[in-house]
Protein backbone atom coordinates (compact mmCIF):
# COMPACT_ATOMS: atom_id res chain seq x y z
CA UNK A 1 0.00 0.00 0.00
CA UNK A 2 2.95 2.23 1.09
CA UNK A 3 5.82 2.88 -1.42
CA UNK A 4 9.15 1.60 0.41
CA UNK A 5 11.23 4.89 -0.20
CA UNK A 6 9.53 8.84 -0.38
CA UNK A 7 9.02 9.50 -4.33
CA UNK A 8 11.36 12.35 -5.47
CA UNK A 9 10.35 16.37 -5.84
CA UNK A 10 8.23 17.42 -9.19
CA UNK A 11 8.05 20.62 -10.14
CA UNK A 12 5.13 21.39 -7.94
CA UNK A 13 5.29 19.08 -4.73
CA UNK A 14 6.72 17.00 -2.71
CA UNK A 15 5.21 13.64 -2.70
CA UNK A 16 6.65 10.85 -0.20
CA UNK A 17 3.52 8.69 0.40
CA UNK A 18 0.83 7.11 -2.10
CA UNK A 19 -2.69 8.43 -1.09
CA UNK A 20 -1.95 11.70 -3.00
CA UNK A 21 -0.16 12.85 0.76
CA UNK A 22 1.09 16.48 -0.54
CA UNK A 23 3.26 19.43 0.33
CA UNK A 24 1.68 22.21 -1.32
CA UNK A 25 3.54 25.08 -1.03
CA UNK A 26 5.82 25.74 -4.11
CA UNK A 27 8.72 24.26 -3.88
CA UNK A 28 9.79 24.70 -7.41
CA UNK A 29 13.06 26.06 -6.50
CA UNK A 30 14.57 23.58 -3.63
CA UNK A 31 18.09 25.69 -3.80
CA UNK A 32 16.82 28.37 -1.85
CA UNK A 33 16.05 26.02 1.02
CA UNK A 34 20.23 25.84 1.39
CA UNK A 35 21.21 23.45 4.05
CA UNK A 36 24.18 22.77 6.10
CA UNK A 37 25.17 19.49 5.25
CA UNK A 38 25.92 18.34 1.74
CA UNK A 39 22.99 16.40 -0.55
CA UNK A 40 25.65 13.48 -1.01
CA UNK A 41 24.96 12.73 3.15
CA UNK A 42 21.72 13.02 3.32
CA UNK A 43 18.86 10.63 1.58
CA UNK A 44 16.52 12.71 1.95
CA UNK A 45 17.61 16.19 1.06
CA UNK A 46 15.41 17.24 -0.67
CA UNK A 47 12.53 16.23 1.12
CA UNK A 48 13.94 18.00 3.97
CA UNK A 49 14.68 21.50 1.77
CA UNK A 50 10.84 21.20 1.10
CA UNK A 51 9.83 20.22 4.14
CA UNK A 52 11.64 23.45 5.79
CA UNK A 53 10.36 25.78 2.83
CA UNK A 54 6.51 24.78 3.93
CA UNK A 55 7.30 25.17 7.50
CA UNK A 56 8.50 28.63 6.86
CA UNK A 57 5.62 29.52 5.01
CA UNK A 58 2.99 27.90 7.82
CA UNK A 59 5.10 29.81 10.18
CA UNK A 60 3.96 33.21 8.26
CA UNK A 61 1.03 32.60 7.99
CA UNK A 62 0.56 31.80 11.83
CA UNK A 63 2.36 35.14 12.09
CA UNK A 64 -0.28 37.24 9.87
CA UNK A 65 -3.43 35.39 11.75
CA UNK A 66 -2.27 35.85 14.84
CA UNK A 67 -2.07 39.57 13.85
CA UNK A 68 -5.72 39.65 14.35
CA UNK A 69 -5.86 39.10 17.75
CA UNK A 70 -4.44 42.50 18.27
CA UNK A 71 -5.22 46.26 18.15
CA UNK A 72 -3.24 48.65 16.57
CA UNK A 73 -1.82 49.67 20.21
CA UNK A 74 -0.43 46.17 20.94
CA UNK A 75 -3.66 44.99 23.33
CA UNK A 76 -4.73 41.59 22.47
CA UNK A 77 -8.45 41.43 21.35
CA UNK A 78 -10.74 39.69 23.43
CA UNK A 79 -12.82 36.89 21.44
CA UNK A 80 -15.05 34.61 22.79
CA UNK A 81 -14.47 32.03 20.50
CA UNK A 82 -11.07 29.87 18.89
CA UNK A 83 -12.01 31.45 15.57
CA UNK A 84 -8.02 32.87 14.86
CA UNK A 85 -6.63 29.55 15.94
CA UNK A 86 -8.95 27.55 13.89
CA UNK A 87 -8.22 29.16 10.85
CA UNK A 88 -4.22 29.03 11.55
CA UNK A 89 -4.56 25.42 12.47
CA UNK A 90 -6.68 24.79 9.03
CA UNK A 91 -4.63 26.52 7.19
CA UNK A 92 -1.25 25.23 8.14
CA UNK A 93 -2.91 22.13 7.51
CA UNK A 94 -4.51 23.23 3.72
CA UNK A 95 -0.12 24.26 3.08
CA UNK A 96 0.78 20.27 4.21
CA UNK A 97 -2.10 18.48 3.32
CA UNK A 98 -1.67 16.63 6.23
CA UNK A 99 -4.70 17.47 8.12
CA UNK A 100 -6.21 15.68 11.76
CA UNK A 101 -9.90 16.72 10.34
CA UNK A 102 -11.53 16.82 7.12
CA UNK A 103 -12.98 19.91 5.26
CA UNK A 104 -16.15 19.52 6.64
CA UNK A 105 -15.42 21.41 10.04
CA UNK A 106 -14.63 24.25 8.03
CA UNK A 107 -17.52 24.41 6.02
CA UNK A 108 -19.65 23.78 8.90
CA UNK A 109 -18.70 26.47 10.81
CA UNK A 110 -18.64 29.38 7.79
CA UNK A 111 -14.43 29.40 7.99
CA UNK A 112 -13.72 28.28 4.05
CA UNK A 113 -13.10 32.44 3.08
CA UNK A 114 -10.60 32.83 5.89
CA UNK A 115 -9.13 29.81 5.86
CA UNK A 116 -8.50 30.14 1.75
CA UNK A 117 -7.35 34.25 2.26
CA UNK A 118 -4.31 33.26 4.94
CA UNK A 119 -3.29 30.20 2.70
CA UNK A 120 -3.47 31.90 -0.82
CA UNK A 121 -0.62 33.94 -0.28
CA UNK A 122 1.57 31.16 1.28
CA UNK A 123 1.13 29.03 -1.75
CA UNK A 124 -0.04 28.53 -5.54
CA UNK A 125 -0.05 26.13 -8.40
CA UNK A 126 1.80 27.16 -11.57
CA UNK A 127 1.80 30.51 -10.09
CA UNK A 128 -2.14 30.72 -10.36
CA UNK A 129 -3.95 31.35 -7.72
CA UNK A 130 -5.60 28.40 -5.32
CA UNK A 131 -9.30 28.02 -5.29
CA UNK A 132 -11.37 27.00 -2.77
CA UNK A 133 -11.44 23.63 -4.15
CA UNK A 134 -7.83 23.43 -4.14
CA UNK A 135 -7.58 24.58 -0.24
CA UNK A 136 -10.31 21.87 0.92
CA UNK A 137 -9.09 19.06 -1.16
CA UNK A 138 -5.60 19.73 0.22
CA UNK A 139 -7.27 19.82 4.20
CA UNK A 140 -8.91 16.34 2.80
CA UNK A 141 -5.89 14.56 1.39
CA UNK A 142 -4.70 14.39 5.05
CA UNK A 143 -7.56 14.06 6.62
CA UNK A 144 -8.40 11.52 9.15
CA UNK A 145 -10.65 9.14 7.51
CA UNK A 146 -8.20 9.99 3.97
CA UNK A 147 -6.71 6.12 4.47
CA UNK A 148 -5.73 3.72 7.42
CA UNK A 149 -2.53 1.82 8.13
CA UNK A 150 -1.48 -1.87 8.88
CA UNK A 151 0.58 -3.82 10.93
CA UNK A 152 3.74 -3.40 8.47
CA UNK A 153 6.00 -0.39 8.83
CA UNK A 154 4.83 2.71 6.64
CA UNK A 155 5.97 5.97 5.02
CA UNK A 156 4.16 9.28 6.08
CA UNK A 157 3.71 12.67 6.77
CA UNK A 158 3.49 13.60 10.43
CA UNK A 159 1.90 17.34 11.17
CA UNK A 160 1.27 19.19 15.08
CA UNK A 161 -0.20 22.50 12.61
CA UNK A 162 -0.09 24.47 15.83
CA UNK A 163 1.62 23.32 19.09
CA UNK A 164 0.55 25.33 21.52
CA UNK A 165 -2.86 26.67 20.48
CA UNK A 166 -3.12 28.40 23.98
CA UNK A 167 0.56 30.35 23.42
CA UNK A 168 -0.75 31.46 19.85
CA UNK A 169 -3.62 33.38 21.32
CA UNK A 170 -1.69 34.86 24.22
CA UNK A 171 0.32 36.64 21.59
CA UNK A 172 4.05 37.41 21.41
CA UNK A 173 5.36 36.31 24.75
CA UNK A 174 4.18 33.10 24.63
CA UNK A 175 5.96 30.45 22.05
CA UNK A 176 4.20 27.79 19.25
CA UNK A 177 5.58 26.04 17.25
CA UNK A 178 4.61 23.78 13.48
CA UNK A 179 6.26 20.51 13.45
CA UNK A 180 7.19 18.61 10.92
CA UNK A 181 8.58 14.91 10.45
CA UNK A 182 8.92 12.16 7.96
CA UNK A 183 8.73 8.58 8.61
CA UNK A 184 10.15 6.41 6.14
CA UNK A 185 9.98 2.01 6.55
CA UNK A 186 8.73 3.27 10.56
CA UNK A 187 11.50 5.06 10.60
CA UNK A 188 11.82 9.25 11.48
CA UNK A 189 14.10 10.51 9.01
CA UNK A 190 14.18 13.87 9.12
CA UNK A 191 12.16 17.19 11.08
CA UNK A 192 11.24 20.64 11.40
CA UNK A 193 10.06 22.68 13.74
CA UNK A 194 9.06 26.56 13.12
CA UNK A 195 8.69 28.72 16.24
CA UNK A 196 7.45 31.95 14.74
CA UNK A 197 8.78 34.11 17.88
CA UNK A 198 11.28 32.32 19.87
CA UNK A 199 14.29 34.98 21.07
CA UNK A 200 17.71 33.31 21.12
CA UNK A 201 20.45 34.69 22.76
CA UNK A 202 23.20 33.74 19.42
CA UNK A 203 23.51 36.98 17.53
CA UNK A 204 23.01 34.59 14.47
CA UNK A 205 19.69 33.98 15.54
CA UNK A 206 17.92 36.96 16.29
CA UNK A 207 18.16 40.52 15.31
CA UNK A 208 20.04 42.94 16.95
CA UNK A 209 17.75 44.97 17.60
CA UNK A 210 15.75 42.21 19.69
CA UNK A 211 19.09 42.11 21.68
CA UNK A 212 18.91 45.64 22.55
CA UNK A 213 15.35 46.15 23.30
CA UNK A 214 14.14 43.26 25.44
CA UNK A 215 10.01 44.13 25.74
CA UNK A 216 10.13 44.40 21.52
CA UNK A 217 7.28 42.46 19.82
CA UNK A 218 9.62 41.42 16.85
CA UNK A 219 10.68 38.24 16.76
CA UNK A 220 12.98 36.69 14.42
CA UNK A 221 11.53 33.31 14.50
CA UNK A 222 13.76 30.09 14.47
CA UNK A 223 13.69 27.04 12.52
CA UNK A 224 15.20 23.54 13.49
CA UNK A 225 15.83 20.59 11.30
CA UNK A 226 17.35 17.17 11.83
CA UNK A 227 18.31 14.70 8.99
CA UNK A 228 19.38 11.08 10.29
CA UNK A 229 23.10 10.70 10.45
CA UNK A 230 23.33 15.05 10.01
CA UNK A 231 22.76 16.30 13.00
CA UNK A 232 20.31 18.58 14.38
CA UNK A 233 20.64 22.55 13.25
CA UNK A 234 18.62 25.71 13.76
CA UNK A 235 18.74 28.89 11.81
CA UNK A 236 17.16 32.49 12.25
CA UNK A 237 13.82 32.28 9.97
CA UNK A 238 12.80 35.45 9.03
CA UNK A 239 11.44 39.32 10.64
CA UNK A 240 8.29 38.30 11.55
CA UNK A 241 7.55 42.24 11.81
CA UNK A 242 8.46 43.42 8.40
CA UNK A 243 8.20 39.99 6.66
CA UNK A 244 12.19 40.18 5.33
CA UNK A 245 11.79 36.65 4.14
CA UNK A 246 14.93 36.72 1.27
CA UNK A 247 17.43 35.88 3.60
CA UNK A 248 20.20 33.59 3.34
CA UNK A 249 19.84 30.66 6.33
CA UNK A 250 22.89 30.22 8.83
CA UNK A 251 22.86 27.79 10.35
CA UNK A 252 24.51 26.57 14.36
CA UNK A 253 24.91 23.24 15.05
CA UNK A 254 22.53 22.47 17.68
CA UNK A 255 23.72 19.85 20.48
CA UNK A 256 22.16 19.05 23.99
CA UNK A 257 23.78 20.46 27.32
CA UNK A 258 26.58 18.61 29.21
CA UNK A 259 25.55 18.38 32.61
CA UNK A 260 26.10 15.12 34.12
CA UNK A 261 23.93 15.34 37.57
CA UNK A 262 20.89 15.40 38.49
CA UNK A 263 21.28 18.48 40.69
CA UNK A 264 22.33 20.97 37.85
CA UNK A 265 20.09 20.09 35.37
CA UNK A 266 17.44 22.48 34.05
CA UNK A 267 13.90 20.75 34.40
CA UNK A 268 10.64 21.43 32.19
CA UNK A 269 7.52 19.70 32.84
CA UNK A 270 4.05 20.23 31.39
CA UNK A 271 1.88 23.27 33.16
CA UNK A 272 -0.72 20.74 34.24
CA UNK A 273 1.47 18.67 35.97
CA UNK A 274 3.33 19.33 39.19
CA UNK A 275 7.23 18.21 40.58
CA UNK A 276 5.71 16.55 43.53
CA UNK A 277 3.27 14.31 40.89
CA UNK A 278 6.72 13.47 39.74
CA UNK A 279 8.95 10.32 41.06
CA UNK A 280 12.12 12.69 41.42
CA UNK A 281 10.11 14.51 43.97
CA UNK A 282 11.30 11.46 46.58
CA UNK A 283 14.40 13.08 46.29
CA UNK A 284 14.61 16.31 44.87
CA UNK A 285 12.74 19.78 45.33
CA UNK A 286 12.07 22.02 42.40
CA UNK A 287 12.85 25.36 42.94
CA UNK A 288 12.13 28.35 39.82
CA UNK A 289 15.08 30.43 40.65
CA UNK A 290 18.62 29.79 40.06
CA UNK A 291 20.24 31.19 43.12
CA UNK A 292 18.18 28.89 45.18
CA UNK A 293 19.59 25.09 44.23
CA UNK A 294 20.68 23.33 46.58
CA UNK A 295 22.26 19.87 46.55
CA UNK A 296 18.35 18.54 47.06
CA UNK A 297 17.19 21.15 44.52
CA UNK A 298 16.92 21.24 41.26
CA UNK A 299 16.33 23.94 38.88
CA UNK A 300 12.82 23.91 37.58
CA UNK A 301 12.20 26.48 34.56
CA UNK A 302 8.67 27.96 34.63
CA UNK A 303 8.62 28.95 30.94
CA UNK A 304 9.61 27.31 28.20
CA UNK A 305 6.99 27.61 26.44
CA UNK A 306 5.31 30.40 27.91
CA UNK A 307 6.74 33.90 28.81
CA UNK A 308 10.62 34.02 27.77
CA UNK A 309 10.86 36.76 30.24
CA UNK A 310 10.04 34.53 32.71
CA UNK A 311 12.55 31.98 31.59
CA UNK A 312 15.38 34.15 31.78
CA UNK A 313 14.19 35.34 35.20
CA UNK A 314 14.30 31.63 36.51
CA UNK A 315 18.39 31.94 35.26
CA UNK A 316 18.55 34.72 37.03
CA UNK A 317 17.42 34.64 39.82
CA UNK A 318 14.31 36.76 39.46
CA UNK A 319 10.26 36.14 40.45
CA UNK A 320 8.97 33.97 37.49
CA UNK A 321 5.11 34.30 36.83
CA UNK A 322 3.49 31.12 37.49
CA UNK A 323 0.50 31.50 34.81
CA UNK A 324 2.19 30.27 31.58
CA UNK A 325 1.73 27.94 29.16
CA UNK A 326 4.13 24.77 28.26
CA UNK A 327 3.71 22.19 25.27
CA UNK A 328 5.90 19.37 24.57
CA UNK A 329 7.48 20.44 21.25
CA UNK A 330 8.69 23.42 22.76
CA UNK A 331 10.13 22.04 25.26
CA UNK A 332 11.86 19.51 22.77
CA UNK A 333 12.94 22.57 21.54
CA UNK A 334 14.34 23.66 24.61
CA UNK A 335 16.35 20.31 25.19
CA UNK A 336 17.98 20.42 21.76
CA UNK A 337 19.14 23.39 21.55
CA UNK A 338 20.49 22.92 25.01
CA UNK A 339 18.51 25.32 27.14
CA UNK A 340 16.70 22.49 28.96
CA UNK A 341 18.48 19.08 30.46
CA UNK A 342 15.20 17.17 30.61
CA UNK A 343 11.93 17.16 29.69
CA UNK A 344 9.70 15.13 31.90
CA UNK A 345 5.82 14.11 30.96
CA UNK A 346 4.07 11.51 32.82
CA UNK A 347 1.18 9.49 31.33
CA UNK A 348 -2.02 10.03 32.17
CA UNK A 349 -4.92 7.18 32.32
CA UNK A 350 -7.63 9.54 30.93
CA UNK A 351 -4.97 11.86 28.71
CA UNK A 352 -4.39 10.71 24.96
CA UNK A 353 -0.61 10.94 23.89
CA UNK A 354 -0.59 12.18 20.19
CA UNK A 355 1.96 11.57 17.55
CA UNK A 356 2.16 14.56 16.75
CA UNK A 357 3.46 16.14 19.89
CA UNK A 358 6.39 13.99 19.95
CA UNK A 359 8.03 13.06 16.63
CA UNK A 360 9.57 15.71 14.78
CA UNK A 361 11.13 16.13 18.48
CA UNK A 362 12.25 12.64 19.21
CA UNK A 363 14.66 12.97 15.98
CA UNK A 364 15.94 16.40 16.64
CA UNK A 365 16.49 14.97 20.19
CA UNK A 366 18.35 11.92 18.84
CA UNK A 367 20.54 13.86 16.61
CA UNK A 368 21.64 16.79 18.77
CA UNK A 369 23.30 13.84 21.43
CA UNK A 370 20.09 13.30 23.33
CA UNK A 371 17.97 10.24 24.75
CA UNK A 372 14.08 9.97 24.25
CA UNK A 373 12.08 7.13 25.97
CA UNK A 374 9.43 6.14 28.31
CA UNK A 375 9.79 5.34 31.77
CA UNK A 376 10.81 2.36 31.66
CA UNK A 377 14.03 3.05 29.04
CA UNK A 378 12.11 1.57 25.77
CA UNK A 379 11.69 3.68 22.56
CA UNK A 380 8.53 5.30 21.81
CA UNK A 381 6.61 2.75 19.29
CA UNK A 382 5.08 5.32 16.93
CA UNK A 383 3.66 2.05 15.34
CA UNK A 384 1.56 0.57 18.01
CA UNK A 385 -1.42 2.78 17.03
CA UNK A 386 -1.73 0.26 13.74
CA UNK A 387 -4.69 1.66 12.09
CA UNK A 388 -4.29 5.36 12.06
CA UNK A 389 -0.95 6.12 13.42
CA UNK A 390 -2.12 9.02 16.11
CA UNK A 391 -1.19 7.67 18.88
CA UNK A 392 1.31 6.36 21.45
CA UNK A 393 1.49 4.39 24.77
CA UNK A 394 4.77 5.19 26.48
CA UNK A 395 4.77 3.52 29.89
CA UNK A 396 4.97 6.18 32.76
CA UNK A 397 5.31 8.70 30.42
CA UNK A 398 8.30 10.25 28.38
CA UNK A 399 11.39 11.30 29.52
CA UNK A 400 13.98 13.72 27.22
CA UNK A 401 17.45 13.90 28.34
CA UNK A 402 20.75 14.94 27.66
CA UNK A 403 21.84 11.28 27.63
CA UNK A 404 24.07 11.51 30.44
CA UNK A 405 21.28 12.09 32.79
CA UNK A 406 19.31 9.60 31.36
CA UNK A 407 20.18 6.58 33.14
CA UNK A 408 20.69 8.48 36.56
CA UNK A 409 16.92 9.15 36.33
CA UNK A 410 15.38 6.25 34.99
CA UNK A 411 16.91 4.44 38.36
CA UNK A 412 15.08 7.14 39.93
CA UNK A 413 11.65 6.35 38.46
CA UNK A 414 12.32 2.93 38.93
CA UNK A 415 12.69 3.29 42.53
CA UNK A 416 10.25 5.48 43.16
CA UNK A 417 7.06 3.54 41.47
Amino acid sequence: MFSSTPRPLDSLYLVPTVHSVHLSANVSSPSSSSLPFQEQKAKYYEHLQAAVDVVERACRLCVDVQKSLFSSDGKIIQKLDRTPVTIADFGVQALVSLAEEDSAFVRENNLVDAVVQVVADKSSISNKALSQEDVLKAIDRGGKDAYSFGPEPATYWILDPIDGTRGFVKGSEALYVVGLALVVEGEIVLGVMGCPNWRDGDSDVFDTEVQRDESTVSRSGIIMISHVGCGTWKTRSWNAQNGNTGMAHKWTRCLVDSFHNVCEARFCIPESQTWESLPLSTQFSATTNANSVGEKHILLLPACCGSQHAYYNALNGLTASQNLFSFSLCKYLMVASGRASVFFLRARTKRIIKVWDHAVGVICIHEAGGKVTDWKGSQLDFAVDQTERRVIYPSGGVLVTNDNLHNQILEIISSST
